[in-house]
């Protein structure tokens, strides 16, 4: 009997390891997708409290003003790039440098 480990093949499958481009899902990339789930979970909770304090119609106010600050700040967000950087402006001037 010949051992079965050493002879046998297995079929190979195609892997796909993607094309280096992040995570899309409704126009939204990357990490801004947590961050509209975020903008909608928490337009949820105010909409809670707001309707257990003041009312239906205030819950609804509140509910609407959370989406729509959450979308513009993902969006504006999202057009400046989904790695932004750090933009340091101004002069820099290094009075002395230490060498060890």
């Amino acid at each position: 009997m010949e051992s079965a480990g050493k002879d046998t093949r297995y079929p190979d499958y195609p892997l796909f390891r993607g094309l280096q481009r992040p995570l899309e899902f409704m126009g939204l990339q990357g990490r801004y997708i947590y961050w509209a789930a975020g903008a909608a979970g928490g337009a949820i909770l105010g909409f809670i409290i707001a309707y257990c304090i003041a009312g239906f119609v205030a819950g609804l106010v509140v509910l609407v003003a959370f989406v729509v600050t959450g979308a513009i700040l993902v969006m504006f967000k999202q057009r400046r790039g989904l790695h932004s950087k750090r933009e340091d402006r101004g002069v820099f001037v290094y009075a002395s440098s230490k060498r060890l």
